[in-house]
């Protein structure tokens, strides 16, 4: 006997269960279908759990500059294993947190693997048998997986993808990255800041190539400082596995070089989860593992919709919310704005941290804009100072005929944080005047927000 619904949600992470809820919300019957984890790769096996662990590098970090802050502390060590308790904790309580909003606001879970056998219908074999499921608007949210290049999968034990990295059985000695991008970078923070002999290949012409160039540059000094080996227009070629070893062929301007290392962590980016789901047959268009939308995640098969990772970049999981919520309004009768990917911030938690929003430099320049930039570096602020973290800077990018705000890109502590408010000021589609006369609190890191806004017109105070 089919169960009908107003909306069913396929896949319930980030994207998904924030769609199910808002769905409830908005008074509509919804069922949500999740094979494995309630949050997703994000709150299991990704944002969250690799947040807890970059914060236990972060303290191990400050525990060794406890005498220039007057303080004692000897002894300095760690226990992976309870390091890694501890992220799986976090991610577990947060994990049953998703439960509970799901029960509290009526949303029918359904665990099991999702088909759609035709429009409007949806199968899931569950662990009882098969469940049929019905309704007029479909939600696609079944997120993405680590993409696997041939001869560099992993296997667990000496070469890693994100998961095995997350509940490691053992703490590498000699430890290679392949790729430098969010995921690449945040492990090879954590890793080399416990005493990891690291090394990071990119491919591209500098590390974390989707952020502002000098934003990577200043990063890269900071890693290099900090013991990593940085090796950019790089490329693993193959890897030889050994008796607790891997010999990687690392070629750089044409010449292959080979490198031992006991463990390599493969974070060379994403691949769509759009197998198995019967897309193909329904009419939706598949394009390099992500699904074809329009800006407000319609398919253009009627009742149909993609959001967060499968529905292709930015894939973050705040994007994936957002866009969740847009889709329920729309279901809803809703009219909704749609998500703008270029005011969607990028946050990236190593050690310094970097942030961005908006347009780099480059892409300034090469869209036409006649723009101001403005920097202001950590050093010239007591709040950094005072912290114990003056290496780090904050750069904008305006309009100049407009003062509008094109991009923002930061580098150094917290500036996860600190990256919203020029979020915010995007959004509100604020000015430089806006910015140069909103008040900043002293002493604060946010007030380097200030002074490159005001820099860009040469108006900075303290630098």
């Amino acid at each position: 006997m089919s169960k009908s619904f107003d909306m069913i949600v396929i896949g319930a992470g980030p994207g998904g269960y924030v769609a199910a809820i808002r769905g409830a919300q908005l008074g509509l019957s919804v069922a949500i279908v999740e094979r494995e984890h309630l949050g997703g790769i994000c709150l299991n096996w990704g944002c969250i759990p690799t947040k807890a662990m970059l914060r236990t590098s972060e303290v191990f970090h400050l525990m060794h500059r406890a005498k220039e802050f007057g303080l004692k502390a000897d002894g300095i060590g760690y226990d992976l294993d309870a390091v890694v308790k501890r992220s799986r904790g976090i991610a577990k309580q947060l994990n049953s947190g998703v439960g509970h909003l799901l029960k509290k606001n009526k949303v029918n879970v359904v665990m099991g693997e999702a088909t759609i056998p035709a429009k409007g219908k949806v199968r899931v074999k569950t662990d009882k048998g098969t469940e049929d499921l019905s309704s007029r608007s479909i939600v696609i949210a079944t997120g993405a997986r680590a993409r696997e290049l041939p001869g560099l999968e992993a296997d667990g034990d000496l070469v890693w993808t994100y998961k095995h990295a997350l509940v490691p059985k053992r703490m590498p000695k000699k430890l290679l990255v392949i790729g430098s991008g969010a995921i690449g970078i945040e492990f090879a923070s954590f890793y080399n800041t416990l005493g990891a002999d690291t090394t990071v290949v990119e491919v591209m012409d500098r590390i974390l190539p989707v952020e502002d160039a000098e934003i990577s540059a200043f990063a890269k000094k900071q890693f290099e400082k900090q013991g990593m080996t940085i090796r950019e227009k790089a490329m693993v070629k193959q890897l030889d596995r050994g008796k607790g070893k891997v010999t990687a062929h690392i070629e750089v301007a044409g010449k292959v070089t080979k490198e031992e290392f006991d463990t390599v962590i493969s974070a060379v980016g994403i691949v769509g989860n759009t197998e198995g789901l019967g897309l193909e047959a329904l009419g939706v268009k598949v394009d390099r593992s992500h699904v074809v939308t329009d800006p407000m995640c319609r398919t253009g098969v009627d009742g149909v919709y993609a959001i967060g990772d499968i529905a292709g970049a930015p894939w973050l999981a705040h994007k994936a919310s957002h866009e969740g919520v847009m889709v329920a309004e729309l279901i809803a009768g809703g009219h909704p704005h749609a998500v703008a990917p270029d005011s969607i911030a990028g946050c990236t938690y190593c050690q310094p941290q970097v942030a961005s929003v908006g347009l780099t430099e480059a892409q300034a320049k090469e869209q036409g804009f006649d723009f101001k930039v403005g920097r202001f570096p950590f050093i010239g602020n007591g709040k950094a100072i005072a912290l114990g973290e003056p290496e780090g800077m904050i750069k904008t990018v305006f309009d100049a005929k407009t003062g509008a705000l094109l991009g923002a890109h930061m580098v150094g502590a917290e500036v996860t944080e600190l990256i919203q408010g020029y979020v915010v000021g995007r959004q509100l589609e604020t000015t430089e005047e806006d910015l140069m006369q909103t008040v900043f609190p002293h002493p604060t890191l946010s007030e380097m927000m200030h002074e490159a806004v005001l820099d860009a017109w040469g108006r900075a105070i303290h630098y």
